[in-house]
């Protein structure tokens, strides 16, 4: 699909809905090591192992942790929690990503002019939207890249839906919940940086016309845009990470954890995990945008194509 030529007919709500949940799934499952070496990096440091001493570290580097894990669990460890994973991708990312477009025109009342505030509330309200329907998700793919299987009897979870289960017993509905506040605040965070950011990246490079709306584009906008966020939304994301793994009673809120990160572990805590984090969100949004923009111009081309006879 890559390669293909802009289509004279826009996407439509529903092609961007169906495409960018399409495409996320698909980046997800290229970069889901890197997502969960970057949650094992983020939650090592939070407990101890005897009193009074800092737990030894048991992951050092990006490709450190994945060696490390593969040694001692298995190379399928890599992809613990990858159901959950491209549940929330099929929910979340349509959800932020395909309806940004349509939000954006809703708040400039489809001017053609489209102001940085209005592409910010876009991306504050997509975000936010998403996390309200996908959090059960992001909380069991999080446990589920969080722990260690060494063991089938030392796991907390054996399965997805046991997951949801045990935690909507255990916890009640709030735990499927747990986070919310701290998700809503990454991804606004994550979704303003990201989509604002490929946006104008994208505007600026098609106006100057040093590219065009092609794979190249796409390509430089995606890798811009991952950067930046990963930058802007690491600290809120470490909390994230720790907040929901985290056991009943362990942290009183997300800000108390992010409170008792800073005081036992120093600021740079909150930048645990930022390599895999990069390289995650960089190859994740290059390869979601790429195929996205593809997506979108291949199911617009066929839909012309079926209409034309007609």
């Amino acid at each position: 699909m890559v390669g293909f030529k802009p289509t004279d007919v826009p996407a439509t709500a529903a092609v961007k809905f169906v495409g960018a949940g399409t495409a996320a799934c698909i980046a997800d499952l290229f970069t889901f090591p890197l997502d969960t070496a970057k949650v094992r990096l983020q939650i090592q440091g939070e407990s101890k192992s005897l009193p009074g001493q800092p737990r030894a570290a048991q992951y050092r580097g990006v490709f450190g942790t994945i060696s490390t894990m593969v040694k001692t669990e298995g190379p399928k460890s890599l992809y613990s929690g990858l159901v959950a994973g491209l549940q929330r991708q099929m929910s979340f990312a349509s959800v932020r990503i395909g309806l940004y477009d349509s939000v954006k025109q809703f708040y400039t009342k489809g001017s053609e002019h489209v102001g940085i505030g209005s592409r910010l509330l876009a991306g504050c309200t997509t975000g936010a939207m998403a996390v309200a329907i996908a959090q059960p998700t992001d909380v069991v793919k999080v446990r589920f890249q969080a722990q260690a299987n060494v063991t089938s009897a030392s796991r907390r979870y054996k399965g997805t839906m046991e997951a949801y289960k045990t935690i909507a017993r255990e916890e009640g509905m709030k735990g499927l919940w747990k986070g919310t506040a701290p998700n809503i605040t990454r991804n606004a965070i994550v979704n303003c940086t990201e989509l604002v950011t490929y946006d104008l990246i994208k505007d600026l490079l098609l106006k100057s016309n040093l590219m065009t709306d092609t794979l190249p584009c796409h390509f430089t906008s995606a890798f811009g845009a991952g950067f930046c966020t990963t930058v802007i939304a690491s600290p809120v994301d470490v909390v994230k990470t720790r907040y929901m793994n985290s056991a009943p009673g362990q942290y009183g809120s997300a800000v108390n954890c992010a409170l008792t990160m800073f005081r036992k572990e120093g600021p740079l805590a909150f930048y645990k995990g930022f390599m895999p984090s990069f390289l995650r969100l960089g190859s994740w949004n290059v390869v979601m945008f790429v195929t996205y923009e593809q997506l979108k111009r291949a199911m617009m081309q066929a839909q012309v194509s079926w209409v034309a006879p007609l």
